[in-house]
């Protein structure tokens, strides 16, 4: 499995309502220095149907301003059909963070 794959591997496995970090994500596929790396393999997603891309935001909670399918608007508005509160383009880290349970 190549580290793209490893990446979208974690990311499938986010559930609806929730959200994770970058860091979350590249600790989870093997290497905790691979964030921007999970940045970089979520801008190319081939299948944004089964990996939720839109569910992965910053350390700070911060959506992303290059969301790649239409800007942090659009991913907020995914997030928030999901229940997720975004407040100023931000989620709520404590509510809503993944704890990674599934992995």
């Amino acid at each position: 499995m190549n580290t793209f794959e490893k990446i979208y591997s974690v990311v499938e496995k986010i559930p609806r309502g929730k959200v994770a970090t970058y860091g979350q994500v590249a600790l989870y596929a093997g290497n905790r220095h691979w964030s921007q790396v999970v940045g970089y393999a979520l801008h190319v997603n081939p299948d944004p149907s089964r990996i939720p891309c839109h569910r992965v935001v910053n350390r700070f909670g911060e959506t992303s301003q290059a969301f790649v399918f239409g800007g942090s608007n659009r991913q907020a508005e995914l997030l928030m059909s999901e229940g997720i509160e975004v407040i100023d383009g931000k989620v709520n880290l404590q509510k809503y963070l993944w704890d990674g349970r599934d992995m």
